[in-house]
């Protein structure tokens, strides 16, 4: 040992053993992990422990959902695992609806699984519905309208409610419509099919006609979700709707003609007071006009045009004119001209 002295070494020995116990206790982790991996028969190297370790990625997540895909007989490497894990994805939700998918003998390979988790579906309640189909309120339940109001072609309105069964269709999850879509086109169908209706009594007979016609519209294309069935669940017989429209435009024409009455009666009033005044106009013309008579005569006496004698002959005349119509009952005065 030379010249070193026992001290040195005791150092360097506790030095070793401090480093020997942390790689232990480092290494402890990882061989925990790879004993549980090596025994379910889905390895996992050392090598891949590491990396893991050092890019953080949550070990445990993996190698457990590396375990499950292996007992479903799945074949998905590690990597896959990881590569999902570190775009964000939800891994074991992914292996759970692989595994029910698996069990339930439907088709859904990785990528389409991982691509859906990505988009942000819940893959595995997608794969549950495959498997167990639901029911769709129409309408919706937490909807602004309690019923689908239609008008038949007679004007009575009727009140329904369906219940739509719906599968998904896991190859159109990605970029297919939700549920919103299915509860309005099957809306609109059940609202088309009562407005050809001649009259509700025959959709009240036969309310199973409405499913027919709403399924034979293809009213899941494009969507996530294949149609199974559409049930009538209530339909209900609401106003007349018919009734009050006609009621509502006869109200309408009634103040309408009263309208137009008025117009002509405040035109005939205007007009009479035109009428009036052009009177009014008329008689001061007359006026003017008598006004000069007596003017004339004067100027025809003081010229010579017309005599004492000339003047009580007019006279006489007009009076026998007044005393004939008198007589005759016309009940006319004629009028003296002024002196």
């Amino acid at each position: 040992m030379g010249g070193i002295p026992n001290g040195v070494w005791i150092a360097i020995g506790v030095v070793l053993l401090i480093v020997g116990i942390a790689i232990v206790a480092i290494l402890g982790r990882f061989i925990k992990l790879w004993i549980q991996a090596y025994v379910s028969q889905a390895s996992v190297s050392f090598g891949a422990l590491i990396g893991m370790w050092l890019r953080k990625v949550d070990m445990n997540v993996i190698v457990f959902s590396r375990i499950r895909a292996v007992k479903a007989s799945l074949n998905i490497t590690t990597d896959q695992l990881e590569t999902h894990y570190l775009a964000g994805g939800r891994v074991p939700n992914v292996i759970s609806a692989m595994v029910a998918a698996s069990n339930a003998r439907i088709e859904l390979p990785w990528g389409v699984a991982t691509a859906i988790d990505l988009a942000g579906r819940d893959i595995l309640d997608a794969v549950n519905t495959s498997v167990n189909p639901k029911v769709i309120d129409c309408p919706s339940a937490t909807g602004p309208r309690a019923t689908i109001d239609a008008v038949a072609q007679d004007g009575i309105q009727l009140k329904a409610k369906a219940r739509v069964t719906v599968r998904t269709n896991l190859a159109r999850l990605v970029g297919g419509a939700t549920e919103e879509t299915i509860i309005a086109r099957v809306g609109e169908g059940i609202v088309t099919t009562i407005g050809s209706a001649q009259n509700h009594k025959a959709v009240l007979e036969n309310p199973d006609n409405i499913s027919k016609v709403v399924m034979q519209r293809g009213l899941d294309a494009g969507t996530a979700f294949e149609i199974l069935s559409i049930d009538i669940a209530d339909i209900d017989v609401g106003e007349n709707i018919g009734a009050r429209l006609q009621t509502d435009q006869a109200e309408a024409d009634k103040k309408r003609a009263q309208a137009e009455a008025e117009k002509r009666r405040a035109m005939a009033v205007a007009a009479e007071q035109e009428f009036r005044a052009e009177e009014q106009k008329n008689r001061a013309l007359v006026v003017l006009a008598e006004a000069e008579v007596p003017k004339a005569m004067a100027e025809a006496f003081r010229s010579g045009n017309l005599g004492i004698m000339d003047y009580y002959r007019m006279r006489n005349i007009q009076a026998d004119t007044s005393m004939r119509s008198t007589i005759a009952g016309d009940g006319s005065q004629t009028h003296k001209p002024r002196e």
